[in-house]
């Protein structure tokens, strides 16, 4: 499927929904997409279905997990215009705190594109950026 008409809208538009639509865990996951400036800012909406220990409540470490990845993969289809979603080659999370049962954002950065693998940096927070609750490193194979 070629998704490139669809990543060239939302660019155009500044709206993502379509594109996350397009991503079954996106979806599940309940995350958007937000532009402020050139920088994208992913969002992972509180959710209880999201929650690994009640008892804090905290997030499921899976969970922090997964909405990086897609937050990283989202990144590479916007800024590379991409006509495939890139394929994950290998993904390396740092956990730093406690992510809690509320709002979370993360910010990726393209930190090397070659002709066939990206490589993307990601953090995540939640109530300061300053003091990220995870950090991760990802791998893509892109066309």
């Amino acid at each position: 499927m070629n998704i490139k008409p669809v990543v060239q809208q939302a660019v155009a538009d500044r709206d993502y929904t379509e594109l996350l639509a397009l991503i079954p865990y996106a979806q599940h996951l309940g995350m958007n997409c937000e532009q402020l400036g050139e920088e994208l800012v992913f969002r992972l909406p509180n959710n209880p279905d999201n929650m690994g220990n009640p008892m804090l409540p905290a997030l499921h470490g899976g969970v922090i997990a997964g909405f990086m990845e897609m937050s990283a993969m989202v990144q590479l289809m916007v800024v590379l215009h991409t006509t495939r979603v890139p394929k994950i080659v290998d993904f390396s999370i740092d956990y730093l705190r406690a992510g809690y049962a509320r709002e979370t954002f993360a910010e990726c950065r393209i930190t090397r594109q070659g002709r066939r693998v990206a490589n993307v940096s990601v953090s995540c927070w939640q109530t300061n950026r300053k003091q990220p609750i995870a950090t991760a490193r990802a791998h893509f194979l892109i066309d």
